[in-house]
């Protein structure tokens, strides 16, 4: 089975707790789920802003340990046969593990669409640049909503997997890499932001190399939902890697 999920929450990955649930079937247009919920810590400002999700929108819901459904969703999550599919997987993956859910089997596809465009076309990879970038139609949704984000995400996967089915000759093959992908270290190569937004690394290493290991350094000190821009200077400075830990 083919799920998809995103999740709303309080803060970061580093501080961030589940506030909002939301996971469809391949397919199916009915919810498996669709869900606010009680955190056990408060709902940052910063995060009200992007979500609009207000302790009084929560009202008295359950925290999710205590949900009803807490139990059916921890088991599809954990299936043997469940393959879970997120954009900037990390996040929601680190996100459900505070709740006790551990994925094993998962797709990003924020992974496969930069694995898809080595030459950088793409100027970002958000979720919902990559709806308008990639003209798909989907109505009456709202973004930054966990509900409104899945169907979207369906969607995009489906524009991914039709490419890898050209290149791989066989939906079973697609999947397979954009499982291979998504458990991998991503390598960015375009910066995104400071003095050098929209440089390759590789022309940023030759004329200032310090600004590159500085960097590292700074990613270093807090590295949660950063393992991919770390990977990725680590590269370029010829740094050894760590072993990755990405969805364990």
């Amino acid at each position: 089975m083919i799920i998809f999920f995103d999740t709303e929450t309080t803060d970061d990955v580093t501080k961030g707790r589940l506030i909002q649930l939301g996971i469809k079937e391949r397919g199916v247009e009915k919810p498996i789920l669709n869900a606010l919920y009680l955190p056990p810590t408060p709902i940052s400002i910063e995060s009200m802003a992007v979500h609009h999700i207000t302790p009084k929108i929560i009202g008295d819901r359950p925290l999710f340990k205590d949900a009803p459904e807490f139990a059916s969703t921890k088991a599809l999550f954990e299936a043997k046969d469940t393959i879970a599919v997120a954009h900037n997987a990390a996040f929601d993956v680190a996100i459900l593990k505070k709740e006790g859910i551990i994925i094993p089997k998962v797709i990003c596809t924020m992974k496969v669409a930069r694995a898809l465009d080595p030459d950088d076309k793409i100027p970002s990879y958000r979720l919902q640049y990559l709806r308008y970038f990639l003209d798909i139609e989907v109505n009456g949704v709202n973004a930054h909503d966990a509900w409104g984000d899945v169907v979207v995400l369906e969607q995009l996967f489906e524009r991914l997997l039709a490419k890898l089915v050209k290149e791989k000759g066989s939906e079973e093959a697609a999947l397979e890499e954009m499982l291979a992908i998504s458990a991998r270290p991503s390598l960015v190569r375009t910066i995104r932001f400071g003095k050098y937004a929209g440089r390759k690394f590789a022309d940023i290493l030759k004329e200032d190399r310090g600004y590159l290991e500085w960097l590292l350094k700074q990613k270093q000190q807090n590295p949660d939902g950063d393992e991919d821009m770390i990977y990725s200077l680590e590269e370029y400075l010829g740094i050894p890697h760590a072993a990755p830990q990405l969805w364990d």
